[in-house]
């Protein structure tokens, strides 16, 4: 019995040397390791977004908004108008109402009513915030300018009538850096880049078999790339029209839609699979033969359209016909893209306006807002994307320099073969810039006006020989 107790001692002291001997110190578990305890959460300061919607006294209420089944956003926003593709009878038309404006809108507001085709695209220019372009059924692109009052009646006289498709024009884009440069795409199969100023054609992409999807450009506009009907994914030097790469995009009939992830050397394209499966991929812009990484989004049937975020590395991710919008964060490495968190609303969506950066409250950390066309009902929803922050100061790293209103270069630059980054602003001293533009582009209306002076000249000079001769 003594000699058990003994044992028992002694395994006990043995015991206890070796749990001794096996301590961890507990400072360690506070360092970094490569594979962490709480697997599948990462740091993000972007983790906690969520979507804020407006009170509904500041939505845009009792607009007719298209039923047009074209696969566009219909919606357009800058810091001084919201443009809103509405519906009527013949012709087509869009409306434009300055940002202030909200609440129940009168039925006979003035609208935008040249086009003899149902508008399909609209795009605020970046770098004067009272030219909007159009394009429509009518196989014609229109520039306009709105007064900062907005319209008092209905606009009917364009600026610039830009005609060089021979089928209707689909979508159209600004170049991000280069004042006066659109671009065009036609149901032709043909991307059209034309200098605005000069009404002319400064290029003709003719490298599409098929009806072309969408296009983006990078962010210093030297890169263009385009989805196509014939699944693939194209890469165009835009002022040659050569093409810099291809590959097959996504496998799925519907459509497929791209945007460029900044500078980074990447897009990122929306499709479906060969199941109808929703899906993303990523993929290197001088390789696409086969993208960085693919991934499935959900089961349903509407077009995924997507939006980046330069300033925050943020892609936003929004079904027609869906009430969620989902966000990501975007990285510089495998996975390339991690899923953050989703806006969830009950009302689907038909199209998204998006303001640009320098038009977001900072003094409420909002990072990116939305201005949702509701599906079901004639309402214009802005969805502000907050970050969660307990001061109101202005946050310095959520808002690094973005995008300004000048231009780096003239149309004659970039044509001439010149690249330029864009000209950035602070959003800490230079927030909510708008432009204050003079009206351009319409050099007939100074002609007219000379025949004009030239004519009253002519018959005050009559009128003074016919007084002279009776004396």
């Amino acid at each position: 019995m003594i000699r058990a107790r003994e044992e028992k001692l002694s395994f006990d002291e043995d015991q206890q040397h070796a749990i001794m001997n096996n301590m961890v110190d507990a400072r360690a578990c506070y360092k970094p390791v490569s594979k962490s305890w709480f697997r599948g959460v990462r740091s993000s300061k972007f983790r906690h977004v969520y979507g804020v919607p407006a009170k509904r006294e500041k939505c845009y209420d009792n607009i007719k908004i298209t039923k047009n089944a074209h696969d566009s956003q219909f919606c357009a926003v800058n810091p001084k108008f919201l443009a809103v593709v509405t519906e009527v009878a013949g012709g087509g038309a869009f409306l434009v109402l300055s940002l202030d404006r909200t609440g129940r809108l009168d039925f006979n507001a003035s609208r935008v009513t040249g086009h003899t085709g149902p508008v399909l695209d609209i795009k605020w220019n970046p770098f004067n915030d009272n030219i909007i372009a159009s394009c429509s059924d009518d196989c014609t692109i229109k520039l306009w300018h709105v007064p900062d009052g907005g319209l008092s009646r209905n606009l009917t006289e364009w600026l610039v009538e830009l005609q060089g498709h021979k089928r209707r024009v689909a979508y159209i884009e600004w170049h991000p850096v280069a004042e006066n440069v659109l671009f065009s795409a036609g149901f032709d199969h043909l991307v059209i880049v034309w200098d605005v100023n000069r009404c002319e054609a400064v290029s003709v992409i003719d490298r599409h078999p098929d009806v072309i999807y969408s296009m983006s450009l990078n962010r210093d506009g030297s890169l263009l790339a385009t989805t196509c009907k014939d699944k693939k994914l194209r890469v165009f030097e835009p002022r040659s029209g050569i093409v810099v790469s291809e590959g097959v995009c996504h496998a799925g009939t519907k459509a497929s839609k791209v945007v460029f992830l900044g500078s980074s050397g990447r897009l990122l394209t929306t499709g479906f699979s060969r199941h109808s499966d929703r899906q993303y991929a990523i993929w290197s812009q001088h390789d696409l033969t086969v993208p960085l990484t693919c991934e499935t989004i959900d089961s349903s049937s509407g077009v995924v359209f997507p939006f980046y975020d330069n300033d925050t590395n943020m892609v936003f991710l929004a079904g027609k016909g869906d009430g969620n919008i989902r966000y990501y964060e975007v990285v510089n490495e495998a996975p390339w893209m991690h899923y953050l968190s989703q806006f969830i609303s009950g009302n689907p969506q038909r199209g998204l306006g998006v303001m640009p950066k320098r038009g977001i409250s900072t003094s409420l950390c909002e990072v990116f807002r939305f201005y949702k066309l509701h599906a079901t009902r004639g309402m214009c929803e802005p969805i502000s994307m907050i970050v969660p922050r307990k001061s109101d100061q202005f946050q310095e790293d959520l808002y690094p320099d973005t995008i300004g209103t000048c231009p780096a270069l003239s149309a004659r630059d970039w044509t001439s073969g010149m690249n330029s980054p864009p000209i950035l602003i602070s959003l800490k001293t230079g927030g909510s810039i708008s432009t204050h533009k003079p009206r351009i582009y319409k050099p007939r209306t100074l002609t007219v006006f000379l025949c004009v002076s030239c004519r009253l000249l002519f018959l005050f000079a009559l009128q003074i020989y016919l007084c002279s001769a009776k004396n």
